[in-house]
């Protein structure tokens, strides 16, 4: 299988970049896309040429580090897929893929197809969590919690944080990543606590960090990887007031 790369090549975040074509021969259908990216870099050090920077842990669609934009759609031509769990299979020998990073400003690119999604990690860090002392937590199955709560909880709980709802937004807006860290805990008891504070702070920090705003287009839901609903959004919007009238 021989196919044409026309990959996004930039040597770091204020070097002008560029999409660079690469012919690649050898592959197989069974390939993912993530391999035939690996043998390309193959190709390029026996080249002594500079590798292809991007990002990649688990190869299992389970960490979200490997998002990129394959043929102008988040991820790649498929609906609820990551980057490695797509394969070759899913193009035609002769094909030319276009591959680039995801593009936001509160995003920015770190070299080739790398970027900075630290802000995610910073709007986690004012309040994805429940504060508890150590040893004074009570045992997680002696909270009565029922299907529907602990259902709704883990539908949101599912979020990667792998930025193709950024991605694909016009606004690059984060409110379904954000939405989902708050509905995950705000629904459980365990997170009752701290619910008001959690929307008030969270949704700041993602205000702060640049993401656009929300305007309900849906295509974040169309893009995600776990299928998370935009509704988490308007879920969100609500707790906010609340927080707000109560605060």
């Amino acid at each position: 299988m021989k196919v044409t790369l026309r990959i996004w090549r930039q040597e770091g975040p204020i070097d002008k970049g560029e999409l660079k074509e690469y012919l690649v021969d050898d592959l197989t259908e069974d390939m993912s896309f993530l391999e035939a990216l690996d043998h390309l870099n193959e190709q390029l050090v026996l080249k002594n040429e500079k590798v292809i920077a991007y990002e990649y842990d688990c190869r299992e669609g389970i960490c979200g580090q490997c998002g990129l934009f394959i043929n102008g759609r988040a991820h790649g031509p498929h609906d609820h897929m990551t980057t490695c769990q797509l394969h070759m299979r899913s193009f035609a020998d002769g094909d030319t893929i276009t591959v680039e990073p995801w593009r936001a400003k509160a995003f920015p690119i770190v070299k080739d197809l790398i970027v900075d999604r630290s802000a995610f990690d910073r709007i986690i860090g004012q309040g994805a969590y429940i504060s508890a002392k150590t040893g004074t937590a009570p045992e997680a199955n002696s909270i009565l919690i029922s299907k529907e709560v602990s259902d709704k909880a883990m539908d949101a709980a599912a979020c990667i944080g792998c930025g193709a709802c950024v991605a694909t937004c016009k606004n690059a807006s984060a409110a379904l990543f954000t939405s989902a860290k708050i509905n995950h805990l705000n629904s459980l008891p365990q997170g009752k606590p701290e619910s008001h504070h959690r929307a008030l702070d969270m949704t700041k920090q993602m205000e702060k960090e640049g993401f656009g705003h929300c305007t309900f287009t849906g295509a974040c839901e169309v893009e995600c990887p776990e299928g998370i609903s935009i509704t988490n959004i308007a879920e969100m919007n609500a707790r906010l007031i609340r927080a707000k009238v109560m605060n």
